[in-house]
């Protein structure tokens, strides 16, 4: 951001200084750079300024929250300045897709201190109008498709504003088992921890819980509801109604909508978690607390749930209170995802004594765990990449290849080692070795084949196709520590609820 030049310099701009003037203010009167070294310290300084009053005063709503867990907060639209509005606009990504208006971030960028300014106006002045979602549809592992809303800019940036002041009251009030979607909270630190407590906690028995459409049955009343323990700012409840009733556009027509939360909207994973809060994660730790006799865990991620039990007849209680539970929030758990398995340190044994065959597996963010044994004979959870998760990023990949088919080899090389990278940043976990070599495997003969088809020569030889592979794709090796290394740095104590 550039400061306006001072009038004694707009006076300068007539008289063009020589080119010896050989001085810098003479020089940047002309035409005032961005670029140049002092503008950008400045605009640097600036932002930092910007983030530490924004942070400064959501410090003071997350203090507030944390000693004081019942109060409601009455004022809160405040915090949505146009320090904080900027900063959301500036978190968004470049290019991600335009929403009903067809307006980019590039093209928001544009006078963007009035358009923010005037934002702001409307939201105090309860002038804003949300715009409904664009419907898209991705396709899923399993061959269905999952419905997206593409949300406008500017609905984008009032979203992560309002999400940046709401974080720093629920922050203080969510669980510790709660990792979907949250500051400093990742996929692998909801790995780390279940598998962790499988290994640690007495586990025998495993319970994976799948809520049958989640995002697409929430209830808006009791949504509201449950906000209201915290938020008694009607102005931001009243933002939240309407982004829940906007609805979406499909094939030309808009939908409102009555029920669930928009997917893909920056809003919805904390609407979630606020939702799952009050109507799954304080049920269940009191439930934890007053029924279980034996060790119990919890790990949850948004909508996907695992837990573990000593007992079976402790997760089978645990199971049918769930249902009722749910149901009363009109949710309900999938009866062919939802399952009970024998799981854990004892389970191969035991069943093993009952003639029966291996433990059962069981899927959790996109790995397959498995009851196995370090080379030392301990207990160990594998992890492996799910078949389905590899097959439908092999596919894409291929079909990106073919309209890649001739490009040079350097360009389809930095874009195969991307794909590659990125796979590996994910999946290079201990114990799925096999999985990584599979991929680049694949991906290398997938390459192979798209360029075998560029011309009517011969066929490329794999001696030469092993030389670009080895040039461009990145050797598969494992990128995480341990479970156990990473959750005792996280959390040096142990804690019930992590």
């Amino acid at each position: 951001m550039t400061h306006e030049p001072k009038k004694s310099d707009l006076a300068k701009v007539a008289t063009r200084p020589t080119n010896n003037a050989g001085l810098k203010t003479a020089a940047e009167s002309v035409e005032r750079r961005v670029g140049t070294k002092e503008n950008v310290d400045q605009q640097s300084t600036h932002r930092t300024q910007i983030r530490e009053r924004v942070s400064q005063a959501l410090g003071r709503v997350r203090q507030a929250a944390k000693e004081r867990r019942k109060e409601k907060f009455t004022a809160l639209l405040h915090h949505v300045d146009v320090d904080l509005l900027r900063l959301s606009f500036q978190a968004l990504k470049r290019k991600a897709a335009p929403g009903v208006d067809g307006v980019t971030w590039q093209d928001y960028e544009v006078d963007l201190e009035s358009k923010l300014l005037d934002l702001h106006a409307r939201v105090h002045r309860g002038a804003y109008r949300a715009q409904p979602s664009r419907r898209k549809y991705i396709l899923k592992s399993d061959g269905r498709q999952r419905p997206l809303g593409i949300a406008s800019v500017e609905d984008k940036i009032l979203q992560r504003a309002v999400l940046t002041v709401l974080n720093s009251i629920y922050e203080e009030d969510f669980l510790g088992f709660s990792y979907g979607f949250r500051p400093n909270r990742s996929q692998h630190d909801a790995l780390d921890a279940l598998i962790v407590g499988i290994e640690r906690k007495k586990v025998s028995w495993i319970l994976d819980l799948d809520i049958r459409d989640f995002f697409g049955t929430v209830n808006h009343d009791w949504l509201i509801r449950f906000l209201e323990h915290r938020i008694g700012d009607e102005r931001i409840l009243r933002l939240i109604r309407k982004w829940l009733k906007a609805g979406v556009l499909e094939e030309g027509v808009v939908r409102e909508s009555e029920q669930g939360s928009p997917q893909g909207a920056t809003i919805s994973p904390l609407l979630a978690n606020v939702y799952l809060h009050y109507a799954l994660d304080l049920w269940a730790q009191q439930w934890r607390q007053r029924h279980a006799t034996g060790d119990m865990i919890i790990v949850r991620y948004a909508d996907d749930c695992v837990l573990g039990f000593e007992h079976e007849a402790e997760a089978k209680r645990f199971l049918e209170d769930m249902r009722l539970r749910l149901a009363e929030f009109s949710l309900s758990l999938h009866p062919d995802k939802t399952k009970l398995i024998e799981f854990g340190r004892f389970a191969a044994e035991r069943r093993g004594q009952r003639g029966q065959d291996k433990p059962e597996t069981f899927t959790f963010l996109g790995f397959v765990l498995i009851c196995g044994k370090a080379s030392s004979g301990r207990f160990l959870v594998l992890r492996k990449t799910r078949r389905d998760r590899m097959r439908a990023t092999l596919k894409r990949v291929k079909e990106e290849l073919r309209w890649r088919m001739h490009q040079p080899i350097p360009v389809q090389g930095r874009w195969l080692r991307q794909v590659v990278t990125g796979f590996f940043a994910y999946h290079a976990v201990p114990t799925n070795t096999r999985a990584l070599s599979a991929f680049r495997h694949h991906v290398s003969v997938l390459w192979k084949r798209v360029l075998s088809l560029r011309s009517q020569r011969a066929r490329m030889p794999w001696q030469r196709m092993l030389r670009l592979v080895n040039d461009w794709l990145p050797h598969n090796r494992i990128l995480h520590p341990w479970p156990n290394q990473r959750f005792d740095v996280k959390h040096p104590r142990w804690e019930p609820s992590a």
